[in-house]
């Protein structure tokens, strides 16, 4: 009979130790479940903010595109000038094109040739006073 009260004793102890055990998992489940919980409500809010951003940002977007359709148009005249510009442009790009490609050397016009030969002219008999090398005058005493 005494083994059987010694048997039954380390049962016993070891029934509370698994009821002590399956005790302590049960608080690290329930602490891990508000865990979650807590952080599905953080997420859950954080899609509602990211939800309300977004409609902002499409309705911003949406009036920015209402804008631009409604914008008004350039006066005829502007657009005349500016077809213009974009024509001579393109008439001229052939031309440029070595240069601007670095393979080449600028263009020049027959205007502009004598208008470079001009103001070379200029220079040559009226030196400018960057030109002249020297203290400028003093001025004269009143």
């Amino acid at each position: 009979m005494a083994s059987y009260t010694h048997e039954e004793f380390e049962l016993s102890q070891k029934q509370e130790d698994i009821l002590g055990k399956r005790a302590l998992l049960l608080q690290q489940m329930e602490a891990h479940y508000e865990q979650q919980k807590v952080k599905k409500k953080q997420q859950r809010l954080m899609s509602q903010a990211a939800k309300e951003r977004n409609a902002q940002i499409l309705k911003d977007l949406q009036n920015a595109e209402k804008n631009l359709q409604t914008r008004q148009l350039l006066h005829p005249d502007i657009i005349n000038l500016e077809t213009h510009y974009w024509a001579s442009v393109e008439r001229k790009l052939p031309e440029w094109e070595q240069y601007l490609l670095g393979k080449g050397q600028q263009p020049v016009s027959e205007t502009g040739r004598l208008l470079r030969q001009q103001k070379l002219k200029t220079r040559q008999q009226d030196p400018s006073p960057a030109q002249c090398k020297g203290k400028p005058p003093r001025p004269k005493p009143r």
